[in-house]
């Protein structure tokens, strides 16, 4: 078993972080440590960077400076040296993404959904055959009504999309899911039924949320970090 499946083992590590676009920084020396097995949720204002964290996290992008470590040696950071599960890296390299890069789903604001195929159609072509049809019928089930699997997500409320995305993400077999603002448009009903069922299949895992709402984070459970 991969190192990073162990709970309260350090599983994500970010130290002296800087992203700046067009010479404004979005984050400034961010030094954030994260463990498997834990809920987190961020809490700031918009704008303030955590997009961009998660981002930089997935390697869609670059930090400017700092360190990104992935497992369980990623807060070892020694005087000279920063170790990581890779091996050992020198200190004059300004830009650093260390460790094993583990598997990573996300939910974005935007849902980035096949807007012609149908719900199971959309989970069937990020899962493989993974699932089956029938168990993939029965998740949704837990979050649409019966009539809506035969059509297109296009005729799909924004609400429901959300809840196809984000049954997308926490369904996929990854070791960290990030969610950027994942429950924002549902109603309290669906909302409870979402985070159930997120906490459902994320237990164990590392679960990084991004949020304006305490109430989410008290729903999940999660531990609560403010930017």
């Amino acid at each position: 078993m991969s190192p990073i499946n162990k709970k309260n083992d350090t599983a994500l590590t970010l130290r002296s972080v800087t992203k700046s676009y067009d010479g404004q920084p979005v984050l400034s020396d961010l030094s954030l440590e994260f463990s498997s097995g834990t809920f987190y949720c961020l809490m700031a204002p918009s704008g303030n960077g955590k997009t961009t964290m998660f981002r930089l996290i997935l390697g869609l992008e670059k930090p400017d400076s700092g360190v990104i470590l992935f497992g369980t040696s990623a807060g070892d950071t020694g005087n000279n040296d920063i170790k990581a599960s890779s091996g050992t890296v020198s200190k004059s390299d300004p830009c650093r993404i260390r460790g094993m890069r583990p598997l990573i789903s996300a939910v974005f604001q935007e849902n980035r959904l096949l807007e012609g195929y149908t719900a199971i159609e959309n989970l069937r072509f990020a899962l493989g055959k993974r699932y089956s049809s029938e168990s993939l019928t029965a998740y949704l089930l837990r979050l649409l009504p019966e009539d809506a699997l035969s059509k297109p997500v296009c005729e799909f409320s924004g609400g429901m999309k959300r809840r196809v995305a984000i049954l997308r993400a926490i369904l996929a077999p990854t070791d960290i899911i990030l969610m950027d603002e994942p429950f924002t448009g549902l109603d309290a009903d669906t909302r409870q039924l979402t985070i159930d069922l997120v906490k459902e299949f994320c237990a164990g895992k590392l679960l990084i949320a991004a949020t304006h709402s305490e109430d989410d984070a008290e729903l999940l459970g999660a531990k609560i970090i403010h930017l």
